[in-house]
């Protein structure tokens, strides 16, 4: 059984709240790395883009994944679930 935690904060104003000099980072990346995966990783607890952007997760695999989550065709629960499959089918 995997878990989400969803961080507390407000992702949307937090983005916003950056040095004007810096990119700034929308609004659904900061959602994915705020978001913590309740599966131990790597030996510690990781975030939804954690998991994403490890060696796990095919480059072609990742950005399916990514454009049905932008396009609001996954959830971000339906993407935990997804991502956590295919690390722990790929550990086995």
């Amino acid at each position: 059984l995997i878990a989400v935690k969803i961080a507390d904060k407000d992702t949307v104003s937090e983005a916003g709240e950056k040095d004007d000099d810096s990119p700034k980072e929308e609004p659904w990346e900061t959602a994915l790395k705020t978001t913590a995966v309740d599966m131990e990783f790597q030996g510690r607890q990781v975030s939804v883009w954690d998991l994403l952007f490890s060696d796990y997760i095919p480059e072609e695999k990742r950005q399916e994944l990514l454009e049905l989550y932008r396009a609001g065709t996954l959830t971000i629960e339906e993407l935990v679930s997804t991502t956590s499959s295919i690390v722990t089918d790929s550990k086995e």
